[in-house]
Formats: C-alpha cells, structure tokens, sequence
C-alpha cells in the first residue's frame, strides 16, 4: 500500500488535544432526514473550527460521479465549489476539544484512507472515534427520535439494545473505519438516527438533535443543540399541519404510533425499519428495505454535498 501519510497535509503543528473524541460526519452515503448534515452544520457554525489535516481530493474523489457545482454569471465562470475533506479541532461548550472529520466520502482508496484517518487519529491521541448516520424507520414523528448503536466493544452502548441479528448492506467509508479500528483493537462506535420514513426525503431536525444528544451521553462532550430543539418543533407543528388535512395520513400515524409503542413495551424480536403501515417486518424484510433505501441515495451521478 502507498504511504497513507501522502493522502492528506497538516494545516500546521499538531496540537496537543489530550485523549480527544473524533466525530466523523462525512456526506455521500445515507442520510434520511439529513440529519448528519443538520448535526456537522450544528458543530461547524455554533463552535469555532480550526483545520488540523486536509485530505488531498484529487487522489480520492471521483468528479464525473459528482460533479461539483460551478456558477456562470454573464460571460464568465465566477465560482466553482471544491469539494474539501478535512479534519477539524473544535471545542465544546466546556472547552474541551475534540476533532471533526467532513467532507465527500472518498469514491476511490478506501483502505489508504482508513489508514491515514487511523493514522492521524493515533498522532492525536484520539481515545474514541464516533461516526454519525440516520435511516428510515417506521416510527411517527409523534415520538421521541431514537438511534441504533454499534461500536468495537459492546461496553461502549451500554443502555442500547440491538434492533436485529443479521443483515448485509452496501459499507461505507465510515463502517470500514470502525471495522478497521475494532481489528486494531481501538475504541470506536457509531449512531444512526431513526427518521420517519414519510419525511426521509426532507429536513428532519429532531433526528440531528438525537445523534448529538447521543455523542454526548457516550463521550461527555458538550454539544450545542438548542437551534436543532427549536427547528425540530417548528417541523413538528408544520408536519402535524399537514398530516391533520387527510384522514389517510393521520391514519398512518396513528398505525405507526400503535406500532411504536407496541414495540417499546417489549420489543419481541421484530423492528422498525419499514415504508408502509402493518406487521412489523421480519429481519429479512428489514434488510432487503435498508439494501433498497441504501442503493437509492449511492446512485451515480448524484451531486454531492458539501
């Protein structure tokens, strides 16, 4: 393999952070509700951000797939927007600093890219690495927003139960860097919120609010999240709005809210994840439905986002 350490260049001497948490919420792979955008813009605009590392694109980014957006204005080309992959040291509402990896997920040298993630977060000092996501679910947005853990160490979601046995789905970057990590015996876990499958084509604050709060719990870091709260109840009433004016919508929530609660009372081996009202769906439905939803938002020639 070529040096991982060629892929990417220090903004300036690595600062010493301590044991810090790295949050990585790269964009390009699923995002219902674009609750992993809602939850990296929260970070990037409430606290300060200061480039530790840029990933060199070019060597990682397939621009035909992605064509990044240029203007033309008149006669001319006035701006192009480059996509960036960076890693970022911000600080919570505590002072205490942690690390933010954005940017598009790398099309091309997964492996190398682990490795230099992986690579830097070990010259960091990094304790505990956090990967964001969010997926459709049967679930109303009449109920609290849930998430699903997973990490290298069951002691690291604690409190979390597991919501199926077995599925195969298409990997991301992000899942090959907690994978890859685990093997090395390092700390790393992952949260991907629960969005209702009927606004997973829309803005779903609640969703972001959720995996924030659930960094928090797991690494103590205090996350800004009261804009996210205050947009989540402005959706809240608008979907409400919108639901009241057809009696087949408001049936679908309340099947959903029966279905919800039915399930936070005992679980009994079924899930969530579905796009329609009814049965819960078996472990093998569920998979097909994540495998779909899953290869819908990766097709080619998709703009990617920032």
């Amino acid at each position: 393999m070529l040096d991982p350490h060629e892929l990417y260049e220090l903004t300036d001497d690595l600062p010493d952070l301590g044991q810090p948490v790295l949050i990585q919420a790269l964009t390009g792979f699923v995002d219902a509700g674009s609750a992993t955008r809602l939850a990296r813009e929260q970070l990037l605009t409430s606290l300060e951000a200061r480039p530790v590392a840029r990933f060199d694109v070019d060597q990682l980014f397939d621009y035909r797939s992605r064509r990044p957006v240029m203007t033309f204005v008149e006669d001319r080309w006035a701006e192009y927007d480059a996509p960036a992959l960076e890693l970022h040291q911000l600080n919570d509402d505590d002072e205490t600093p942690f690390l933010l990896l954005t940017g598009p997920e790398p099309d091309l040298q997964w492996e190398r890219f682990v490795a230099a993630v992986a690579g830097l977060a070990t010259r960091l000092g990094v304790r505990l690495t956090v990967g964001l996501n969010s997926i459709p679910m049967a679930v109303p947005h009449t109920r609290p927003s849930g998430v699903t853990a997973h990490a290298t160490r069951r002691e690291l979601i604690g409190g979390h139960e597991p919501w199926l046995q077995r599925v195969q789905v298409p990997g991301s970057v992000g899942q090959l860097l907690e994978f890859r990590l685990g093997e090395q015996g390092r700390d790393a876990l992952g949260f991907a919120a629960h969005v209702p499958h009927y606004v997973a084509q829309t803005e779903y604050p609640a969703a972001a609010e959720a995996l924030l709060a659930a960094v928090s719990r797991s690494t103590g870091l205090l996350l800004p999240a009261e804009e996210l709260r205050s947009a989540a109840e402005v959706v809240r009433v608008e979907i409400d709005r919108q639901v009241a004016q057809t009696e087949e919508a408001a049936t679908l929530v309340q099947a959903l809210e029966e279905q919800y609660d039915a399930f936070a009372r005992g679980h009994g081996g079924k899930n969530l994840l579905a796009t329609e009202t009814g049965p819960l769906p078996t472990a093998d439905e569920l998979g097909a439905e994540l495998e779909r939803f899953l290869a819908e938002q990766t097709r080619p020639g998709d703009t990617p986002e920032r």
